[in-house]
């Protein structure tokens, strides 16, 4: 997941204690990173024995490649209970209210969200059906190969009533985005949309109650901000401060504290750059040392948006002006995936405290 700036803001950024000096990966590459991973391994159930030895592209233009061996295997949780066991239930949500079942049996899922909210839940195996997403593989591969497997009933822009009325579910979950569209979802079946205002960890409470395990959800979310604090401490985070920026087609974007992946780096103490302290903005040149400044940290994460922003992205990375960075001089520049870092969802989070237990202290190994 430049211009060699000044002395003294270097020493802004400078770490105060010595890191391990190797980068230390733990997972299994998603093709969300564009870097043609086979994808080997799956979520709680799978025909896979071994998890495989996946051999892939370790470095792009200079940065080292995390996560190339994660393991999925364990992505979802075991099936939790429901808190009522019959019946149905009067749910709230974004669209009005809605009639649903106690124990769904067959949902559909129209975000990524949603799926990510059923695989830490443990439901995934329920879901017949999920709305798809654009690049290499239907559903993000941090989730796992069972996931993937699911049937599609279009794009998470644009689902098809017609596909989800055929799989005949008794649930449809999806974001408020989908307004539009609730009349010819609630005909189908009774259907939830949550609301995304008020961060990733209130929309996974609102997946959790449409699900009816409103209990088992504020679980993962308690068990999350310990292994959260836990990761932490382990990396010593109070001491580092993590530039995440993420290459579109077009421009730098740099992730502020609104973005998902400042909330988890936020959650397990890591400290951000005092430019990245506010909401995230797009930095188009890195002609300037005050441009320039906006990237630096004591490392850089970095994402990419797509193949084109994965070209736009090495373009940048192969200039003088971003090998004039710190962090990129110190080999402190890590690509990571981009479903994780700039998704959301609790499954998403917990995968992002495993790069950061295994790299926050790292540096690139050739």
């Amino acid at each position: 997941m430049p211009v060699r700036e000044s002395a003294s803001t270097r020493n802004t950024f400078a770490p105060t204690f010595s890191p391990m000096r190797h980068l230390r990966s733990v997972g299994l590459v998603s093709a969300a990173t564009l870097l043609s991973v086979g994808l080997l391994a799956g979520c709680a159930k799978t025909d896979d024995n071994s998890a495989s030895i996946v051999r892939t592209t370790t470095n792009i233009a200079g940065a080292g490649v995390v996560g190339i061996e994660r393991d999925t295997t364990k992505a979802c949780a075991l099936p939790t209970v429901p808190d009522s066991a019959a019946g149905t239930r009067t749910v709230a949500h974004a669209a009005g209210t809605a009639e649903v079942p106690a124990d769904a049996k067959r949902i559909v899922v129209l975000s990524t969200p949603a799926l990510d909210a059923a695989c830490a839940l443990g439901l995934w195996e329920r879901v017949v059906g999920a709305a798809t997403v654009s690049g290499p593989s239907p559903q993000p591969e941090y989730l796992g190969s069972g996931i993937a497997a699911i049937s599609g009933v279009g794009m998470v822009d644009s689902p098809d009533p017609a596909k989800i009325a055929e799989l005949k579910p008794d649930l449809i979950i999806g974001p408020a985005a989908d307004g539009s569209r609730y009349d010819a979802l609630k005909a189908i079946a009774p259907t939830v949309l949550v609301g995304d205002d008020h961060g990733w960890q209130a929309t996974f409470t609102g997946f959790a109650e449409a699900l009816n395990r409103k209990a088992a959800g504020a679980k993962a979310l308690d068990d999350y901000r310990t292994a959260a604090k836990d990761t932490g401490i382990a990396a010593n985070a109070a001491l580092t401060q993590a530039s995440v920026i993420r290459f579109d087609p077009k421009t730098i974007q740099v992730q502020g504290g609104n973005s998902f992946a400042a909330q988890v780096l936020g959650d397990a103490g890591v400290q951000r750059p005092q430019a990245q302290r506010g909401d995230s903005f797009d930095v188009s040149s890195l002609s300037t040392e005050a441009d320039r400044n906006k990237i630096e940290g004591d490392l850089i994460f970095l994402m990419f948006d797509g193949k084109d922003g994965l070209a736009y992205g090495k373009s940048i990375m192969k200039g003088d002006n971003w090998k004039q960075l710190g962090a990129v001089s110190d080999r402190r520049e890590f690509a990571v995936d981009d479903t994780i870092w700039h998704g959301s969802g609790i499954t998403a989070a917990r995968a992002m405290l495993e790069d950061i237990r295994n790299n926050l202290n790292g540096y690139v190994a050739d």
